[in-house]
């Protein structure tokens, strides 16, 4: 005999609420677990591929562990220290950047050079604000980066986690799959299947999109000639999982920073704005389609919120988990609504009736 659904509310309530508080208190302390988890999940179909060729467990996530190392190793030779000398260099010049767009302006409008002028006021706080704090901020991100991403994670723990996730990834899922509640194993399943193929179709897809986004906005803009291309390029990929919002925000960047280097060689700054469009164009048309699909019904909206309300109460951890909970919190939110539209509650005892009919 089933428990009353009250009871069951009663059960999963305090489970959740426990949950939330371990969250709470570990915060920081769940990092590497949390990166390795993902990476894990987003490795387990190769592993998989590896298995179905013939390759015990053991072996794929070995060979999957030896490639990966191999690319992270090139990758820190060849690209990282390019892209922290970037941006280190972008931050460095930021003063001068906007003293030439005070002067431009001053030149363009006249009227600036009015002591009274608010808008020249403004100006000349910001600049003071940005020469004062420029190398402070910097700082303080570095240092804080550091805190959370330290070299031991980064090289020993999280690489372990991921593999041992890696390596016992199926025995997992069995050993969850065998404690659901027998009286709703079907539906949770149901479900479960719903809520992987939302996270793979987003997590795994976008990652994929982001990856190449960021690779072509970062070798096309190096090639046109714009300075800090690579990390004008890092950051728009970076956050193209939020529609729109990573080629507006590259592009405004890239085009901002080309107006004052190719003022005056209009084929170099239209080219600028031309790759943005592209790229735009690539991943509308081909990139997110066939990569993500349509079927995670992810509004831009609920991820910005889901990325505010994480972050604020988790902090890094809460930015990191925000995007597969919120992808989760979607599947259960349309089950419900389901669940409802099919109740008397939303059709009332004549609709009710009416089905039994």
């Amino acid at each position: 005999m089933a428990l009353p659904v009250e009871t069951q509310l009663k059960y999963w309530g305090i489970a959740g609420a426990v949950l939330f508080a371990l969250l709470w208190a570990l915060g920081d302390v769940l990092l590497p677990f949390v990166i390795g988890g993902a990476i894990a999940y987003c490795l387990d179909p190769i592993a998989d591929w590896l298995e179905d060729l013939g390759l015990s467990r053991i072996l794929s996530t070995v060979v999957i562990t030896l490639i990966a190392v191999f690319v992270f190793v090139i990758m820190f030779l060849l690209v990282i220290p390019t892209l922290i000398e970037q941006a280190v260099a972008l931050v460095n010049v930021a003063p001068e950047l906007f003293s030439n767009l005070q002067q431009y302006l001053t030149d363009r409008f006249p009227s600036l050079m009015d002591e009274n002028s608010t808008v020249r006021q403004q100006l000349l706080k910001v600049g003071e604000a940005i020469q004062s704090r420029g190398g402070e901020l910097l700082n303080s991100v570095v240092g804080s980066i550091s805190g959370l991403v330290n070299i031991l994670v980064l090289v020993i723990l999280v690489p372990v986690v991921t593999f041992y996730l890696l390596l016992d990834w199926d025995n997992m899922v069995a050993r969850i799959d065998d404690m659901l509640p027998r009286d709703h194993v079907g539906k949770v399943r149901e479900i479960g299947r719903e809520i992987d193929k939302t996270l793979a179709s987003f997590i795994r897809g976008q990652g994929t999109v982001c990856l190449i986004l960021g690779a072509y906005y970062g070798i096309a803009l190096m090639l046109v000639g714009l300075n800090f291309g690579l990390v004008v390029g890092f950051v728009a990929g970076l956050i193209s999982f939020i529609p729109y919002v990573g080629a507006i925000v590259g592009g405004a960047l890239a085009l901002g920073l080309g107006i004052f280097q190719f003022w005056g060689e209009w084929w170099s700054l239209g080219a600028v704005a031309v790759i943005f469009a592209i790229g735009q164009m690539v991943e509308g048309n081909i990139l997110t389609p066939n990569l993500v699909g349509s079927s995670v019904g992810l509004h831009p909206v609920w991820l910005i919120f889901a990325l505010s309300v994480f972050g604020s109460l988790f902090g890094f951890v809460g930015m990191l988990v925000a995007v597969p909970l919120a992808a989760m919190i979607g599947v259960l939110i349309r089950f419900a609504l389901t669940q409802y539209k099919t109740g008397r509650l939303y059709q009332g005892i004549t609709g009710h009736q009416s089905d039994d009919s």
